[in-house]
């Protein structure tokens, strides 16, 4: 005789979920919706994640931020975040930060990819296009590829 799959919980399935890694609060609500009677018992489960400190805005985006940082500008970092849920005060504290850095990253990430200035124009503006898809801002574009920015 099968033994019947035991039903999970809405707690044990944000609990996994967070196990696995960060989540924001916008996220969670979403994945869980679908599993729970009502929005207020996915609200009253997501509170008591946080009061707990199982559910962290600043975690999320500090991890976001560690995973991203050496490969893209600050510009995607922050539009990342901000489609996954982080609200605009968290995305704003960490720019000045992200902003610091942006500069060498671009430098690494252009070095990486290109290693040699543009010859023509041709090749200028398709360097320009690959940091701008990267995220980084015309400024630190435009220094990286007139080989100064100091």
């Amino acid at each position: 005789m099968p033994v019947a799959k035991r039903d999970i919980s809405l707690r044990e399935r944000a609990l996994a979920m967070l196990a696995r890694r960060e989540h924001t609060r916008v996220e969670m609500a979403r994945k869980l919706s679908t599993y729970a009677e009502s929005a207020d018992q996915v609200e009253q489960l997501l509170d008591a994640l946080a009061a707990r400190g199982w559910l962290s805005e600043a975690r999320f985006t500090e991890q976001i931020v560690h995973a991203r940082r050496s490969k893209y500008g600050a510009q995607r970092i922050a539009q990342e975040l901000k489609e996954k849920g982080v609200s605009a005060d968290a995305v704003a504290a960490i720019l000045p930060e992200l902003r610091e850095s942006e500069l060498e990253t671009a430098r690494a990430v252009w070095a990486k990819k290109f290693g040699v200035l543009p010859r023509d124009a041709r090749e200028r503006a398709k360097q320009m296009r690959f940091l701008m898809s990267r995220g980084f801002s015309s400024g630190i574009i435009g220094k990286v590829l007139h080989g100064n920015g100091d």
